[in-house]
């Protein structure tokens, strides 16, 4: 762990990196610089770790390991072989390849992960596997390779304590993405109108408890010669919890939506703070208390029938939002401007761009809503 001065990639998702950027600022890395799809950050192995345990809109987090310029691949295979890999990885633990080729003399990815792969085999007596947890992963971009170790895993969003899921489930990095674009946090009840499995709302309530996100899964980074177990232990024991003195909402006309949201905000340990009942928007109102967040994910419309069918759907929210909901801000997730507009409601600010799940979505939102 001699080094303080790695360069770390946090990896997320495309068009939300300015979120992940203020994330990293507020969780204290040392110079965030924005990047294409993700932001780098400047660290030891201790902040690699923090970084996986602690940010919530990341995807992945990559070390950058070295770079070197390859116009073929002879000089690729002499790199590899001479790569200082012991610095990073243990020889028992097995290894994954990926390579990404653009723009360079070297086009043939497959070709390029093989002479990594002999290298990683025949210089370092590394295993390679296909199942492996620890992935080397390689760019070559300009005919500039970088080398780097994604030192997570499994993907963030993998929280560990989330097991039920329903249809083309919201995923917790990009719901921690969309409350921090809705200015959220962790001090106002969040309410989520169509829950599906609760992610907005789990998420929302993790923020203001203070919970890890990475606090009941295992990561890559542990298979790694850097790794120091008693100092992830005191890393993991060192950080404070508190019980949110605001509660958080999820509605969904779904029973079954209702069940499997509940349980799994009882496997997050925020059971206490969240309250999960099934209703149709139509009749959804306020809780008592303060005013906060409405946050949605609501069905796409990807052909022209979908969107018409989706219409009223979208104008009972709008009804039910602009009736109900005074002084509460609201974030809508939707591919469609029509669908969106719809609504009724009046967006503030440029809409926020991302993709999801492949679909080119927006974040609308709304400031404090007022009764005419």
């Amino acid at each position: 762990m001699q080094n303080n001065n790695l360069e770390i990639f946090l990896v997320t998702v495309p068009g939300l990196e300015g979120a992940l950027l203020s994330e990293a600022k507020d969780n204290s890395f040392k110079k965030p610089e924005l990047e294409k799809g993700g932001v780098t950050v400047h660290g030891s192995w201790h902040d690699v770790w923090r970084a996986n345990l602690m940010m919530r809109g990341a995807s992945h987090v990559l070390v950058r390991l070295g770079n070197f310029r390859a116009i073929h691949l002879a000089k690729l295979d002499k790199h590899a072989r001479k790569f200082p890999w012991a610095d990073t990885l243990c020889p028992d633990v097995p290894i994954r390849v990926e390579v990404t080729c653009r723009k360079s003399r070297i086009y043939h990815h497959k070709a390029a992960a093989e002479r990594f792969e002999n290298a990683l085999r025949e210089e370092f007596g590394a295993t390679i596997s296909k199942e492996a947890d620890v992935c080397i992963k390689v760019r070559i971009l300009d005919d500039m390779c970088t080398v780097s170790v994604d030192t997570s895993g499994e993907p963030l969003h993998k929280r560990g304590h989330k097991e039920a899921v329903n249809k083309a489930p919201m995923r917790e990095n990009l719901a921690a993405l969309l409350l921090k674009e809705c200015r959220y946090k962790g001090t106002e009840p969040v309410l989520d109108p169509m829950c599906g499995s609760g992610t907005f709302v789990i998420e929302a309530a993790e923020i203001a408890a203070g919970l890890q996100p990475g606090r009941t899964r295992s990561f890559a980074f542990e298979q790694l010669i850097t790794f120091d177990a008693d100092k992830w232990q005191q890393l993991k024991e060192a950080h404070k919890i508190e019980a949110p003195s605001i509660q958080f909402y999820g509605f969904d006309r779904d029973a079954g939506a209702v069940k499997m949201s509940a349980a799994n905000a009882e496997r997050a340990s925020v059971s206490d703070v969240t309250a999960f009942e099934q209703q149709s928007i139509s009749n959804i109102i306020a809780p008592d208390g303060p005013a906060g967040l409405v946050i949605i994910n609501p069905p796409y419309g990807v052909r022209i029938g979908e969107i018409k069918k989706l219409t009223s759907l979208y104008q009972s929210l709008g009804q039910t939002l602009k009736a109900g909901f005074d002084g509460w801000r609201v974030g809508i997730a939707t591919n469609s401007e029509q669908l969106a507009k719809a609504t009724g409601l009046r967006f503030s600010g440029n809409p926020t761009s991302f993709s999801h799940g492949g679909i080119h979505v927006k974040l609308y939102k709304t400031a404090a809503l007022r009764k005419k």
